[in-house]
């Protein structure tokens, strides 16, 4: 398979700055690219990161697309659900192409009590429906690696070794008051139950990245249920350490339900030339790990691992077919 001739979507990137470069190297390498509009701290506001997106969209059509949110600054207002509604309506009529609830419900949003709002909060369920009923994709981002749930000295991956260490206010190990990993799942997965017909992408694996056993439950009980690989891909090269045919089967049992993502974020910490190496390096390190059977080894994990080597088909539903299915 030659990398540059066929099609390929980036379906969890964030496109957080007016320049081409991204886009450019998006476009040499056969790649569309979907940004995720995302209540980030230290992103832009949710309406600039609009705005760049359907700028970029003016001149460069058909190669970017948007997945929209929406805030939640204003939960405790009375008219909160129908405000919010009528904000998805209009990033609907924006071109998204889909809607994203961020870890910061279950993680750090507080009512006016002071209670923290998991993603199974009764006032969401209007929103839901509404997804659900209009045929909508939710993408949920709800909890972490379960590594931020461990011991520095037990996490699998270098990638949440580093980052836990130099954030420890973001180690969840450090901080049992809040709520655990296992409550994280069990609300998003009650959320899923509650809402069965609704399309769900849950972004970076939907935070069961340590075990694709679990991940397959979830695809087993919910089945309007995918997953993107967004920043995750490592934790699955660390299964393939010991148990190789674990992860390939379940690619090809699941090859419809998975898609490619990268979660690159562009923004002013990178020159143009800076960025087009970057996301060139992971696009090339990830395509070689999906579909060749080489021995290789990543900075993100220790140690050497074969590639999954997978059918040119499966290829072509990862890194495509799927998120059309799923998004467009």
């Amino acid at each position: 398979m030659n990398f540059k001739e066929i099609k390929k979507i980036d379906a969890h990137i964030h496109y957080n700055i007016n320049r081409d470069a991204l886009i450019n190297e998006a476009e040499s390498n056969n790649f569309a690219l979907v940004s995720i509009n995302t209540s980030v701290p230290d992103f832009p506001d949710i309406t600039e990161q609009e705005s760049i997106i359907l700028k970029l969209q003016h001149s460069h059509p058909q190669r970017i697309y948007h997945v929209g949110t929406f805030p939640i600054s204003n939960w405790d207002t009375d008219d909160w659900v129908d405000f919010t509604i009528d904000y998805i309506k209009r990033d609907l009529e924006h071109g998204a192409l889909g809607i994203k609830i961020w870890k910061n419900v279950g993680m750090s949003l507080r009512d006016k009590n002071g209670q923290l709002v998991m993603i199974d909060h009764p006032k969401l369920d209007p929103v839901f429906k509404y997804l659900e009923d209009n045929e909508i994709t939710f993408l949920g981002h709800q909890g972490e690696p379960k590594n931020c749930w461990l011991p520095v000295k037990e996490m699998t991956v270098n990638q949440d070794i580093d980052y836990y260490s130099n954030h420890p206010q973001y180690h969840m190990y450090k901080h049992p008051e809040l709520p655990s990993y296992e409550d994280q799942i069990n609300a998003r997965d009650n959320v899923l139950k509650k809402h069965k017909n609704m399309k769900f992408v849950g972004a970076h694996l939907a935070s069961l990245e340590w075990d694709t056993n679990e991940i397959a439950k979830r695809l087993e009980e919910f089945p309007n249920m995918a997953v993107d690989m967004a920043e995750r891909v490592c934790h699955l090269e660390y299964q393939c350490l010991t148990d190789w045919k674990k992860v390939y089967d379940f690619f090809v049992k699941y090859q419809d339900r998975i898609l490619y993502g990268t979660d690159i974020i562009y923004d002013e910490s990178f020159t143009d030339d800076e960025i087009r190496k970057t996301i060139k390096k992971r696009w090339l390190d990830d395509w070689n790990f999906f579909t060749t059977n080489e021995m290789m080894s990543v900075p993100r994990i220790n140690g050497s691992f074969k590639g999954l080597g997978l059918p040119e088909e499966i290829i072509h539903k990862i890194y495509y077919k799927n998120a059309l299915r799923w998004y467009f």
